[in-house]
């Protein structure tokens, strides 16, 4: 007897749906996130069982890993590649689980990419970095509009990171002030420090893999945006063509168009956002260092406005970068901007 199970995952507890090959209900039941008591469920059925589908959500490693450790198939289900009939009126937990069963049955399951274990708390910890960033450049941002409001200057954010804490006494005459700047010059350095501890340590434990070398080549991504790309990535042969990777790196517009009109949105969020962070710092440096990267976006911002442009162009790379992790070709800047 075949069968096959779905479990609808929480952040605290899950259900496990099981059918066999029938569509009959062999087993449904909510559980606690324990991953002994969820094999304790499957082990009965485990011979006949074809498929576990998990859902991806944000908690889904110790389920998969272990699910995988104790020689199940594992799936991953992408929700947000699932479409159910519209006309349901009800559903819940039980539904969805065996749902995601249903679909394994049927063989029309949208299944989502299992990262490697061995590398995921590298990638993860490069994702940190990005955290730490954003909230720096607030601290810079907060302190460039302090400057700015009392004292009518403009400060770069080079020239920000450059103070330390006697220069903000030597900035302004309010102590409440000083204050403010020397509580954003302190969380900025100890910001920075922090994001190179987190480069050192990545760049100790991984190295550009072979494909991946010549992502260096790109105006712009040098080896810790390398490094993100080729973790975020993973394998490239999951994309069977140039247009699946430049959409899961969110470089491609969402809007639904008929005869030429809008007429909504699509998920605009769907795919990997640090990859679309990645090419559009990859886009800001490009500008910087490469001529023909800031004709091109110089022509798009004439037409549109800074943000589209930047996001035109981080698009143009991600979409060369395709080819060349792909191909194993280097960067060729006459061919991206004929």
């Amino acid at each position: 007897m075949k069968a096959y199970a779905g479990i609808d995952l929480h952040s605290s507890n899950n259900y496990i749906g099981i059918m066999d090959h029938d569509h009959k209900r062999l087993f449904g039941k909510r559980l606690p996130n324990n991953l002994e008591k969820v094999l304790m469920v499957l082990e009965p059925f485990k011979s006949d069982l074809k498929g576990v589908v998990v859902e991806s959500t944000y908690n889904w490693y110790w389920l998969v890993d272990g699910l995988h450790e104790q020689g199940y198939k594992v799936h991953l289900a992408n929700p947000s590649a699932i479409k159910q009939y519209e006309g349901i009126k009800h559903t819940d937990d039980k539904w969805d689980a065996f749902w995601l069963a249903h679909m394994k049955h049927l063989n029309i399951l949208p299944e989502g990419y299992i990262y490697p274990k061995e590398q995921r708390a590298v990638r993860d910890l490069l994702r940190r970095r990005l955290f730490f960033i954003k909230h720096r450049t607030s601290n810079i941002l907060s302190l460039q509009s302090t400057i700015t409001r009392n004292l009518g200057i403009k400060m770069s954010g080079d020239e920000i990171k450059k103070l330390d804490m006697d220069d903000a006494c030597g900035l302004f005459n309010s102590s409440d002030l000083v204050l403010m700047a020397q509580n954003n010059i302190s969380t900025i350095k100890h910001l920075g420090k922090i994001v190179k501890d987190i480069e050192k340590k990545v760049k100790s434990q991984v190295q550009l893999r072979k494909e991946f070398v010549l992502l260096t080549t790109i105006p712009g991504i040098g080896l810790i945006l390398g490094l993100t790309i080729m973790l975020e990535v993973g394998d490239i042969g999951r994309f069977p063509k140039v247009g699946n990777y430049s959409s899961y790196c969110r470089c491609v517009g969402s809007n639904r168009l008929s005869n030429g009109k809008k007429k909504g949105e699509n998920n605009r969020k769907n795919g990997n956002k640090y990859l679309s962070w990645a090419y559009v710092e990859a886009a800001h440096f490009a500008i910087r260092h490469s001529p023909k990267a800031l004709r091109f976006y110089q022509r798009k911002m004439a037409r549109a406005n800074g943000a589209v442009a930047t996001k035109a162009l981080a698009n143009k790379l991600a979409r060369a970068s395709y080819f060349i992790m792909r191909d194993q070709v280097p960067f060729d800047e006459n061919m991206l901007f004929r």
